[in-house]
């Protein structure tokens, strides 16, 4: 069957695919607004949001939603990007309303408990301290802030210590009243579903969704630059960026087409070259970030203190070469693994 798309009353996007031959659904809202959306001083309430929305609301605590959704056998979770907050569930098919349903309460009537808010907000700090003492995670966070400073583009998903510690009730209901309008926001339902069914019960379900589109954030400007941070490691771990094109430009196909055959797998030049050929590091790869109005070319290496220098001078050559003298075969291969 085809996919359907309607626009509810209120202005909210209703999606759906439906696969008859399926018993199960996965259904989920996708809000356009993430850390892109924030101020300096609630940097990192996106996250912190997503956290909440499943701890409670006027109808149900935190413990009821898990509940209601797992004595039915179904799965719920949500994640935070730049410009997008999703949050999703599966569930078979005689209880998608029953998701449905809960996905608009947390969305509309969010508690925002302070307990709760207390509780989440030690996991959160958890969480950045663990982001912090993974090297080959938060090393793309230095990554992003080297390539946009000073800009909502740059700042960490998570948020920092200081942000995260601060947060109020008003800070998450303040972002919320201004980013999780109708038409900044989509569901989508795959599966088990009918398209006439799921606008009935996303009518109801979202119908005190206020109307409305969210304000676009701060343009991105790449700008570049270089950090190093000093730690007592066995390994070093280098990224690079260079800029790229956004996920609207004319090119970006072939922007990620050139991500997967410079290092995109084991086939790719940079794994070739680097270790396959030169034994210089354990894991490399390269990686295509498009945005709404910006991009970066993104590459990560694991490779020893001795031969970060040479590895740098390894990924240029490898860079240009590949720009020069792609074959089609590499090509084929970058293209199968899109």
């Amino acid at each position: 069957m085809d996919i359907e798309k309607s626009i509810l009353p209120n202005g909210m996007t209703v999606i759906t695919d439906p696969m008859p031959q399926l018993s199960s659904a996965a259904v989920g809202v996708w809000v356009n607004a993430g850390g892109r959306n924030e101020t300096e001083p609630v940097m990192g309430v996106s996250h912190m949001l997503e956290h909440m929305a499943f701890k409670g609301t006027g109808r149900r605590s935190a413990r009821q939603i898990a509940e209601e959704i797992e004595a039915v056998g179904g799965y719920m979770n949500a994640y935070t990007s730049r410009e997008q907050t999703a949050f999703h569930m599966r569930t078979l098919k005689p209880d998608v309303g029953l998701a449905i349903d809960i996905l608009g309460d947390i969305l509309i009537h969010p508690a925002f408990d302070q307990t709760e808010l207390e509780r989440e907000r030690q996991v959160v700090l958890q969480e950045l301290g663990q982001a912090r003492d993974t090297p080959d995670d938060i090393v793309f966070d230095h990554l992003q802030a080297v390539a946009f400073p000073e800009q909502p583009m740059g700042w960490p998903i998570l948020g920092n210590e200081k942000t995260v510690s601060r947060f109020t009730r008003d800070d998450l209901s303040t972002y919320m009243g201004a980013n999780y309008l109708a038409s900044s926001m989509v569901f989508v339902a795959s599966g088990a579903v009918e398209h006439a069914q799921v606008l009935e019960l996303t009518n109801a379900a979202f119908d005190g969704l206020k109307p409305g589109t969210a304000a676009g954030p701060m343009s991105a400007r790449y700008v570049g630059g270089e950090t190093r941070v000093a730690q007592d490691l066995e390994q070093v771990h280098v990224t690079y960026a260079f800029p790229g094109v956004s996920n609207t430009d004319p090119d970006f196909y072939t922007f990620q087409v050139y991500a997967a055959a410079l290092g995109g797998g084991m086939s790719s030049r940079l794994f070739q070259e680097a270790r396959e050929k030169r034994g210089l590091c354990y894991s490399i790869y390269a990686f295509a970030q498009a945005a709404s109005d910006s991009g970066i070319l993104g590459i990560y290496v694991g490779t020893g203190e001795g031969e970060a220098q040479e590895i740098s001078g390894l990924i240029a050559g490898e860079m240009d070469s590949l720009a020069a003298t792609a074959t089609e075969e590499e090509v084929s291969r970058a293209k199968a693994q899109m």
